[in-house]
């Protein structure tokens, strides 16, 4: 990552810690971009009641007995960007307000492999119990937004974030899967959200603002980069399948949710004001804590011939868990800023979020088209319908979302009895969403404003988000 300039080793108040934190912990419906794996996103993700290879780790452990023994790698890369016209309400001398547009900005997404590493192992004379490992990454896009214009202006979005650059979460987890009767499976796992952030963002330091400058008068920002590390947040899911006839298959499954609890650093280009001429900064260390969702999954899956299977599926991600970001600093202080009392101790902070419960409905199946015994060819499609889990005062360049439609289709190639190739092209469609003046509630960044003096929201105007996913994927039966 590329910090611009000189920056000093500080750690900041609660407030910006917690700004920080919030973009990559709440972007999209909250943490996922999409649904993951090659083959289910080829049916749209529609994979619960169908979750027959590893790709059951996800959607529905019980499905794991299908999978018998066998291996899986696959990747997608998720081309995510978004659109943003910020307004701002400016009141002129005579006390009068009206709405100003500023210039659009576009985040976009690196380019970064989202891979599915796992294995499975049978075990029994009725090959009736599956063990299976894996190391999953969430569909998540790392985004960035230029500092500033073409012009050296500073871009309208650097209060909410700038780059997530360098940003890597994985779920490594074991699961197990028994077959006790020929039409019922169940299935277990744990599994932990591990990783680290690493974000760029802006936040305004005049103390407080309008006494000594506008509040958004570029000498008093500060550029501010974040590390995140040791997280580390243990979960579990576990789910069932029933096949009450030989052409249907019933599935429920459900994940609990993460409850974060990480160390930070923060490292600060101090602002070039006056003010800050002789300011320094003691204590580096705070914690970030978070509740991130579970979700419930459930499907019904008819195969009315034995080349065709048709799935109808529903998820609903419960980010009405997600009430606040709670930034506890361990003895930070800050010394010499003029007009601030020496030194200025941070205090605990909660950052509300106010997101809501989410729900997605899925229809996806597949068809083999057989060309004899070593060969095949599996086509997929589907199609999904999402509802966002962000409120409009809430929706922020670092938290884009909005309700979309979710097409999808696949190819598999069978290879012979043991190996399997997939691709997948899925690309969602959204509607523009936008936050008036009044509505928002996303503030910007003041730590030397305090209480008395609460900051302007940053996050109105009109947002446009563009998303899709490639990706390949192989299977082999062992």
């Amino acid at each position: 990552m590329k910090v611009l300039g000189s920056m000093t080793s500080l750690s900041v108040p609660a407030v910006l810690l917690g700004a920080l934190l919030v973009a990559p912990l709440a972007s999209a419906s909250g943490l996922y971009v999409g649904d993951r794996g090659v083959r289910p996103l080829g049916r749209g993700g529609a994979f619960v009641a169908g979750a027959d290879d590893l790709g059951a780790l996800w959607y529905n452990p019980a499905g794991l007995v299908d999978a018998g023994s066998s291996v899986l790698f696959d990747g997608s890369w998720v081309r995510f960007s978004t659109d943003f016209t910020r307004r701002v309400e400016v009141t002129n001398g005579a006390g009068a307000s009206q709405v100003s547009e500023l210039p659009s900005v576009r985040g976009s997404s690196e380019f970064l492999p989202i891979p599915t590493v796992a294995g499975s192992w049978v075990f029994g004379e009725r090959k009736q119990l599956v063990v299976a490992a894996g190391v999953l990454a969430p569909q998540m896009a790392v985004m960035s937004y230029p500092l500033a214009l073409e012009d050296g202006t500073p871009a309208p979005s650097r209060y909410s974030l700038v780059t997530l650059d360098g940003s890597l979460l994985v779920i490594p987890g074991v699961s197990a899967a028994y077959r006790p009767f020929e039409f019922l499976q169940v299935g277990a796992g744990v599994n932990v959200l591990t990783g680290s952030f690493v974000t760029q963002t802006v936040f305004n330091t005049s103390p407080p603002e309008r006494l000594l400058s506008a509040p958004e008068d570029p000498s008093y920002d500060a550029l501010a980069e974040l590390r995140a590390t040791g997280l580390l947040a243990p979960s579990a899911n576990a789910g069932i399948l029933v096949r009450p006839a030989k052409w249907l298959r019933v599935g429920l499954s459900g994940q609990l949710g993460y409850t974060l609890d990480a160390p930070a650093t923060v490292r600060v280009r101090l602002p070039s004001a006056a003010v800050f001429a002789q300011a320094r900064q003691e204590g580096d260390g705070a914690r970030l804590k978070l509740t991130l969702p579970a979700i419930l999954r459930a499907g019904v899956e008819v195969r009315p011939f034995e080349a065709l299977r048709v799935e109808l599926g529903y998820a609903r991600e419960l980010w009405s868990s997600h009430e606040s970001i709670d930034i506890l600093p361990e003895d930070v202080r800050i010394y010499d800023v003029a007009g601030i009392p020496s030194p200025f101790n941070v205090p605990a902070m909660s950052i509300p979020r106010r997101f809501k419960d989410s729900q997605s409905f899925r229809l996806g199946g597949e068809y083999t088209l057989s060309a004899g015994s070593a060969f095949a060819l599996d086509v997929r499609a589907g199609v999904s319908y999402e509802q966002s889990a962000i409120p409009s005062a809430y929706l922020a360049p670092l938290t884009v979302d909005s309700d979309k439609v979710t097409g999808s289709v696949g190819l598999g190639l069978r290879l012979g009895e043991r190996l399997h190739l997939d691709a997948v092209y899925s690309r969602a469609f959204g509607g523009q969403r936008e936050v008036t003046t009044t509505e928002a509630a996303v503030p910007r960044i003041n730590p030397m404003a305090g209480e008395d003096f609460p900051t302007a929201p940053v996050n109105a105007g009109s947002y446009q988000v563009q998303s899709s996913i490639l990706g390949f994927g192989l299977r082999y039966q062992l």
